[in-house]
């Protein structure tokens, strides 16, 4: 299927917030970090499901999110040209959303935090689409589309792969990948970075910084072609 053929690109509104969050949960449940935050399958999802809908909604305050039309795949951007403040009240929410597994999400948002880059950017926070419909060009269809915007505006792009087969698809766009790192007693992660294509330097690549101070900013999770 080429670009041509998909459903065309909308933006996401706040309607769409429940219906991009299970739709990520969803293609997300099946990863090693997922199974990792909860072992359950069932149980997985609706704590998933929950968490994401807390992030969406803090990504459509700070960035936007691209949805192809018939709701089947979606890339939620957070637009990280300036500090971004965390999710209004998000402890509390956090725990409602995820129960007894909450800890294992606030160790895994904290190990994101820990290797956030600094500088000006857009995070992807998320890339999906239905199982069904993965492989498609969906997913490759959206980011290009962003890709094609912040190449105008000179901005870099940075993303958190969740296996190798995430990593391999994202270098095929641009990215480049930084020093992986990982939970104490689960999966590693490969963080990967975009630099715009009107930008030339000495190390293209390269994230202008490599850590912040956890909990400093938005919470996230990796990305999924």
């Amino acid at each position: 299927m080429t670009s041509s053929t998909l459903p065309p690109i909308v933006q996401a509104t706040a309607d769409d917030t429940a219906l991009v969050a299970h739709l990520v949960a969803e293609a997300f449940s099946t990863l090693d970090v997922a199974r990792w935050l909860v072992a359950d399958p069932e149980a997985r999802v609706i704590a998933m499901a929950g968490q994401f809908e807390i992030l969406v909604e803090h990504a459509l305050r700070h960035g936007h999110a691209d949805l192809l039309a018939d709701g089947s795949a979606a890339a939620v951007w957070i637009h990280r040209r300036q500090p971004v403040p965390p999710p209004p009240d998000y402890d509390r929410r956090l725990t409602e959303a995820c129960g007894e597994h909450t800890e294992r999400f606030q160790i895994l948002d904290a190990l994101l935090d820990e290797h956030h880059p600094d500088g000006p950017h857009h995070h992807l926070a998320f890339l999906a689409a239905r199982a069904e419909q993965q492989g498609t060009g969906r997913g490759t269809a959206l980011i290009r589309a962003h890709h094609a915007t912040l190449d105008t505006d000179g901005v870099p792009a940075y993303l958190e792969a969740a296996n190798h087969r995430c990593r391999d698809l994202y270098a095929r766009e641009g990215y480049l990948t930084l020093q992986p790192f990982a939970l104490p007693d689960g999966p590693s992660f490969y963080p990967m970075w975009r630099a715009p294509n009107t930008r030339r330097t000495d190390e293209p690549g390269r994230a202008p910084g490599t850590r912040r101070s956890p909990g400093s900013a938005d919470r996230r999770h990796p990305a999924l072609a």
